[in-house]
């Protein structure tokens, strides 16, 4: 296959390279929310408080995002199938590791270390599309099934998760490693090869992706820890977040092959979708941590019937690939993004009464589900659209980053409040879900500067 598609339609190779690429994708969504059906029955097993247990996932979340960045430039420079195959290959082997781990530090290290795999695997996956199908309709349509095919793994992993912790909590590792497995066999056989680059051979910025990764988990250490420690503490690692976040930025200033090319972050647009995926994942995340608890701690529901209750997010799965294309070229992005973000704060109001059945949770469910069809994928599209090809990676990066980042932070404020709570009951619950709520209500802000800009106008990494 050569590395650019020309037909009109995508042909069935074109088809084919497609599914193993969304089949990473599936694999990453799906992983995340597996996890989180999954966290009472090992917070029951390994004896694990809730502050320790978010880090279940906000490990893996902010390996993820703190070395994506560098994972986009490697695919950018290293070759995008080279990179996808190997970190694949890393991904199995550690997911693996989780499922035979006795202790919580050795779930935490495994679940790092995934991390650091999907961080150099999926924006290498994102390129491969960027670069394979041209710009326009052709990879509008292989991005929103790719974001689709994301936003139905996420989902989907929620009932996948009930399914398998009622067997077992430790096949929510096992099972990656057989889908990994699948995937690594379609990637050898179908990704098209690494062309040699004409561009001269550039260095990696590692200093910066260690500092950027460590500044962000002092930051989201801070806001985890702040119920239990002295003001001094948190204080203390909250400034040092914040320092070593600047010493990035001038780290990047002055670096030769920086990870960042902070020109890219001068356009508004860019940053729009980049504040509005952290917002939106951010929020989702911290719901589900919310309602698996809620239901699976306060109302004793089994795993398999929690699993089941959130399957209906998923409903994001079918849309996403078929609604929200009508609806993007309709309305375009900036529309689109802002109807989801406004039917999420509809969704989340909704869920405020805890209700005790599934027939009174079941609208907050639909709404969020539509809501996250609604805006995923446009944003991936507004965030990596007209950017040059030698930073597809990197664009894609940004933006994964600004994914997972948002998922930690949003993870840990949840935490943090319902840890302030001395027991877990419905006030407590209600003051966590303010956390996505006010997320929402901010994302329809942000999301609402855009419609400023006309319909069909998209992100340039220029300015």
């Amino acid at each position: 296959m050569s590395s650019t598609v020309t037909q009109e339609r995508l042909t069935g190779r074109a088809w084919a390279v497609l599914f193993v690429l969304c089949g990473a994708i599936f694999l990453e969504g799906i992983d995340i929310s597996m996890m989180g059906v999954a966290l009472p029955s090992i917070r029951a097993e390994l004896g694990l408080a809730t502050g320790e247990l978010q880090w279940i996932v906000s490990a893996y979340a902010l390996s993820y995002g703190g070395f994506v960045l560098l994972g986009g430039r490697a695919a950018d420079l290293l070759g995008r199938r080279r990179m996808f195959v190997g970190w694949l290959v890393v991904f199995l082997l550690f997911s693996g590791l989780g499922g035979f781990a006795d202790e919580g530090w050795v779930l935490i290290l495994a679940r790092f270390v995934t991390g650091v795999a999907a961080a150099f695997m999926t924006p290498a996956g994102l390129s491969i599309i960027t670069t394979t199908y041209p710009e326009g309709p052709q990879r509008t349509k292989a991005l929103l099934v790719y974001a689709g095919t994301a936003a139905g793994g996420f989902s989907l992993g929620m009932v996948t998760g009930g399914l398998l912790t009622a067997i077992d909590w430790r096949w929510v590792f096992f099972a990656p490693v057989i889908v990994s497995a699948v995937i690594l066999v379609g990637a050898l056989a179908l990704l098209p090869r690494d062309v040699p680059s004409t561009q001269p051979r550039q260095g990696f910025d590692i200093t910066g992706a260690l500092t950027l990764t460590t500044s962000m988990l002092l930051l989201v250490a801070t806001v985890v820890r702040a119920p239990d420690v002295s003001s001094t503490q948190t204080l203390a690692t909250g400034v040092g977040g914040l320092v070593l976040l600047g010493i990035f930025v001038l780290i990047e200033m002055r670096v030769a092959s920086p990870l960042v090319r902070l020109g890219l972050l001068r356009n508004t647009a860019l940053i729009r979708a980049n504040v509005g995926a952290i917002l939106l994942v951010g929020s989702f995340v911290g719901f589900q941590f919310i309602a698996v608890l809620y239901l699976q701690e306060l109302r004793h529901w089994s795993e398999l019937e929690t699993g089941l209750a959130l399957m209906v997010i998923g409903i994001d799965s079918v849309l996403a690939p078929t609604l929200t294309p009508w609806l993007v070229n309709r309305f375009g992005n900036g529309r689109v993004v802002f109807g989801g973000f406004v039917l999420a704060v509809i969704g989340y109001a909704a869920f405020l009464p805890f209700g005790s059945t599934f027939a009174a949770m079941l609208p907050a469910f639909l709404l969020l589900g539509l809501a996250f069809a609604l805006a995923y994928g446009p944003l991936t599209i507004a965030a990596t659209e007209r950017v040059s090809e030698d930073e597809q990676g990197l664009a894609s990066g940004v933006l994964t980053t600004s994914f997972q980042f948002g998922s930690a932070l949003g993870l840990a404020i949840v935490a943090a409040v319902l840890t302030a709570a001395d027991e877990l009951t419905i006030d407590g619950f209600r003051n966590g879900l303010a956390v996505p709520l006010v997320a929402a209500v901010v994302g329809v802000l942000v999301a609402g500067g855009g419609l400023r800009i006309p319909v069909g106008k998209q992100v340039s990494a220029n300015g």
